[in-house]
């Protein structure tokens, strides 16, 4: 199951429906992720993002209206991309090995896509007035699912609730720092990941 953070009016103009235009789309976050992660917030602009994207400054336009939107669309995809390795990793038709596995190696994978940019996205860039939303929504999932792999994993007798958010802090404090380290891509911290929560659970 896929859960993606609900986009607002102000944040894209219209929904892409077609392979090109999402591909389109995904070019255009991709550059400015990338530009994001090389120049921080003050260094991205449109044409700058356009250009990396090898697209015209009117097809961003059609999408984006501003440099804000822009930002907020990219924050927005990382968010749904993060539940999304979160739902995997509470299958309960997988084995509790390969659910820990999915869960680290998800979420090693999703953060090894322009690191710098996320340091950027949670330190330097401003927040568009509909990113409250969008981040309240992926507390409330990221919090669900989270208890949802620790009630299957955990042999516990710690509250769901309690665990859940144990559980998360540390899998968000270490990836986050290993991207802050660029050691996302280290084999041992990959295993200590895994032993830690292997560990905790």
């Amino acid at each position: 199951m896929t859960t993606r953070i609900p986009a607002q009016a102000s944040t894209m103009r219209k929904d892409p429906r077609q392979a090109r235009s999402r591909a389109t789309i995904d070019a255009i976050l991709d550059a400015a992720a990338r530009i994001l992660g090389e120049r921080g917030w003050a260094g991205l602009t449109t044409n700058a993002a356009a250009e990396t994207a090898g697209v015209s400054i009117g097809s961003l336009y059609q999408y984006f209206p501003n440099k804000l939107a822009l930002v907020e669309a990219v924050r927005r995809r990382h968010l749904s991309e993060v539940l999304a390795v979160l739902h995997a990793a509470a299958d309960d038709k997988m084995t509790r090995t390969h659910r820990i596995v999915a869960l680290v190696d998800g979420m090693i994978a999703v953060h090894s896509r322009f690191p710098a940019a996320h340091r950027v996205l949670l330190e330097e860039s401003p927040r568009g007035g509909d990113s409250r939303g969008a981040h309240d929504f992926f507390e409330v999932e990221c919090r669900k699912a989270y208890e949802a792999i620790f009630k299957a994993n955990s042999h516990r007798t710690t509250a769901a609730r309690i665990g859940a958010q144990v559980l998360a802090g540390a899998v968000a404090g270490a990836v986050h720092e290993a991207a802050r380290q660029g050691s996302l891509a280290s084999p041992v911290f990959r295993q200590e990941i895994i032993a830690l929560i292997e560990s905790y659970l």
